[in-house]
């Protein structure tokens, strides 16, 4: 059987879920915010990491020797 619900049930659920969602909300901002936060810092890093080395000269293979 079905359960029925009341329409003061049914305004209890409704009120959880935008309260839910309102909550979802706020973390989804938060997440945004620290996102670009991290994207900002790696840059700078990337920036940081690209002055620091010198190019490095290309590598000279190795002739080896034949063994008779």
């Amino acid at each position: 059987m079905s359960k029925r619900y009341t329409k003061a049930d049914l305004e209890a659920i409704v009120y959880e879920q935008l309260t839910n969602l309102d909550a979802m909300h706020d973390l989804l901002r938060i997440m945004k915010t620290q996102n670009e936060l991290i994207e900002q810092l790696s840059k700078r890093l990337q920036e940081q990491v690209g002055m620091q080395t010198a190019p490095k000269p290309p590598y000279k293979r190795r002739i080896s020797a034949k063994r008779l």
